[in-house]
Protein backbone atom coordinates (compact mmCIF):
# COMPACT_ATOMS: atom_id res chain seq x y z
CA UNK A 1 0.00 0.00 0.00
CA UNK A 2 1.61 3.35 -1.30
CA UNK A 3 1.79 6.53 1.56
CA UNK A 4 0.25 9.11 0.48
CA UNK A 5 -0.85 12.65 2.21
CA UNK A 6 -4.09 12.88 3.30
CA UNK A 7 -5.49 14.97 0.68
CA UNK A 8 -8.61 15.86 -0.66
CA UNK A 9 -8.18 13.42 -3.93
CA UNK A 10 -6.43 10.58 -1.43
CA UNK A 11 -10.18 11.05 1.10
CA UNK A 12 -11.95 10.72 -2.07
CA UNK A 13 -10.35 7.25 -2.89
CA UNK A 14 -10.68 6.01 0.42
CA UNK A 15 -14.26 6.90 0.83
CA UNK A 16 -14.88 5.37 -3.03
CA UNK A 17 -13.35 1.87 -1.73
CA UNK A 18 -15.09 1.54 1.69
CA UNK A 19 -18.21 2.42 -0.09
CA UNK A 20 -17.90 0.45 -2.67
CA UNK A 21 -16.17 -2.52 -1.51
CA UNK A 22 -17.21 -2.05 2.80
CA UNK A 23 -20.23 -0.80 2.82
CA UNK A 24 -21.04 -2.75 5.94
CA UNK A 25 -17.94 -1.45 8.01
CA UNK A 26 -19.30 1.67 6.60
CA UNK A 27 -22.67 1.29 8.11
CA UNK A 28 -21.00 -0.49 11.65
CA UNK A 29 -19.34 2.53 11.93
CA UNK A 30 -22.41 4.80 12.46
CA UNK A 31 -23.88 2.49 14.86
CA UNK A 32 -20.72 1.86 17.35
CA UNK A 33 -19.38 5.17 16.72
CA UNK A 34 -21.84 7.41 15.77
CA UNK A 35 -24.92 5.81 17.54
CA UNK A 36 -26.81 5.47 14.94
CA UNK A 37 -29.50 2.81 15.85
CA UNK A 38 -30.57 1.31 12.30
CA UNK A 39 -29.12 3.23 9.68
CA UNK A 40 -30.55 2.72 6.39
CA UNK A 41 -28.76 4.18 3.65
CA UNK A 42 -24.83 4.91 4.47
CA UNK A 43 -21.83 6.55 2.60
CA UNK A 44 -18.54 7.61 3.43
CA UNK A 45 -17.95 11.42 2.51
CA UNK A 46 -14.56 12.20 4.19
CA UNK A 47 -11.55 11.38 5.51
CA UNK A 48 -9.61 14.14 7.62
CA UNK A 49 -6.45 14.35 9.47
CA UNK A 50 -8.83 14.66 12.67
CA UNK A 51 -12.42 12.28 11.49
CA UNK A 52 -14.15 10.58 9.28
CA UNK A 53 -16.97 12.38 7.46
CA UNK A 54 -20.60 9.86 7.34
CA UNK A 55 -23.84 10.36 5.58
CA UNK A 56 -26.41 8.38 7.40
CA UNK A 57 -30.22 8.40 5.94
CA UNK A 58 -29.57 12.41 4.30
CA UNK A 59 -27.64 13.46 8.22
CA UNK A 60 -23.88 14.55 8.20
CA UNK A 61 -22.20 12.30 11.27
CA UNK A 62 -18.66 13.35 11.78
CA UNK A 63 -16.37 10.50 14.07
CA UNK A 64 -13.72 11.73 15.35
CA UNK A 65 -10.12 9.39 15.53
CA UNK A 66 -8.17 8.51 18.39
CA UNK A 67 -5.10 10.69 16.89
CA UNK A 68 -4.49 13.03 14.00
CA UNK A 69 -4.15 10.84 11.02
CA UNK A 70 -0.43 11.46 8.93
CA UNK A 71 -1.31 9.83 5.88
CA UNK A 72 -3.38 7.14 3.43
CA UNK A 73 -1.25 4.01 5.41
CA UNK A 74 -2.18 5.27 8.83
CA UNK A 75 -5.80 5.92 8.02
CA UNK A 76 -6.23 2.43 6.55
CA UNK A 77 -4.60 0.95 9.90
CA UNK A 78 -6.79 3.15 11.79
CA UNK A 79 -9.81 2.46 9.94
CA UNK A 80 -9.44 -1.33 10.31
CA UNK A 81 -8.32 -1.48 13.68
CA UNK A 82 -11.44 0.78 14.94
CA UNK A 83 -13.47 -2.09 13.24
CA UNK A 84 -11.56 -4.81 14.89
CA UNK A 85 -12.45 -3.19 18.13
CA UNK A 86 -16.17 -3.25 17.79
CA UNK A 87 -18.16 -6.07 19.93
CA UNK A 88 -18.69 -8.98 17.26
CA UNK A 89 -16.33 -7.80 14.84
CA UNK A 90 -14.73 -10.73 12.85
CA UNK A 91 -12.05 -8.59 10.74
CA UNK A 92 -13.55 -9.53 7.41
CA UNK A 93 -14.44 -6.32 6.34
CA UNK A 94 -10.17 -5.46 6.53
Amino acid sequence: MSTDPLTPAVSARICAHMNDSHADAVAAYSRYYGGAESPQQVRMLTVEADYMTLEVDGSTLQIPFDHTLKDSEDAHRTLVAMLRAMPCSNGKDS
